[in-house]
């Protein structure tokens, strides 16, 4: 057997796995990362281990989540084709291949400019040309492309960023990692023009820098 056939019975495993002991049920989002291939997303990782659902490193001291995490974060986001979502952390740019799968576009921000620089050109070979990036301090968001209808945050900041809440539109939902070493994974529903909050489950993510790691020390 070629190495694409067992590439791509790996990530049929990891579809099975996601079912099977994670309790994944959206079709949509199972469809999405069988689609989108995980082990372009990892350097030097040509093996079908790439779809092992274990976080993995990247440049940088960064790192790409595990599947199973990757896939609940978007299937609490709850997504429709013709919303438009904002990324904070675009990373390897996997979880941003998922989203642009998903939706009519995403708006991916990263502070590190070599990776931006690196998904981008990856994500376009891909043949992903609904994707709008930005190198910036994803604290601050991305006013001008506001109301989003949903926003992902994939590192961990020590308190939720209030610019972040003020560009979700009226039924938006914002998932993000909360805490600083006790982390947990939030969901945020706008609702009457307020926050409600939900908590989802304990987690682990890559802090996030700039502004959030300026104030964390207030």
């Amino acid at each position: 057997m070629n190495r694409d056939n067992l590439l791509a019975d790996a990530r049929r495993d990891m579809i099975s796995m996601l079912l099977a002991q994670h309790g994944i049920r959206d079709d949509r989002v199972l469809e999405a990362m069988s689609k989108v291939p995980r082990h372009r997303m990892i350097p030097g990782m040509v093996s079908q281990s790439a779809y092992s659902d274990k976080a993995m490193s990247i440049a940088l001291q960064q790192t790409i989540s595990q599947p199973s995490l990757v896939a609940a974060m978007t299937q609490a986001l709850d997504l429709r084709e013709d919303e438009r979502v904002l990324e904070i952390g675009t990373g390897s740019g996997y979880q941003t291949a998922v989203l642009a799968e998903l939706v009519k576009k995403v708006f991916s921000i990263e502070i590190l400019p070599p990776l931006s620089y690196d998904a981008q050109e990856l994500l376009y070979d891909l043949g992903y040309h609904n994707v709008h990036y930005k190198v910036g301090d994803g604290f601050e968001g991305w006013s001008a492309f506001m109301p989003f209808d949903a926003i992902l945050i994939a590192c961990a900041s020590p308190e939720i960023p209030e610019p972040l809440i003020s560009q979700l539109r009226e039924g938006g939902r914002l998932i993000m990692p909360l805490g600083s070493y006790n982390q947990e994974l939030i969901k945020i529903t706008m609702v009457n023009g307020q926050p409600r909050y939900e908590k989802l489950m304990d987690v682990a993510f890559v802090p996030m820098t700039g502004r959030a790691q300026q104030r964390k020390g207030r």
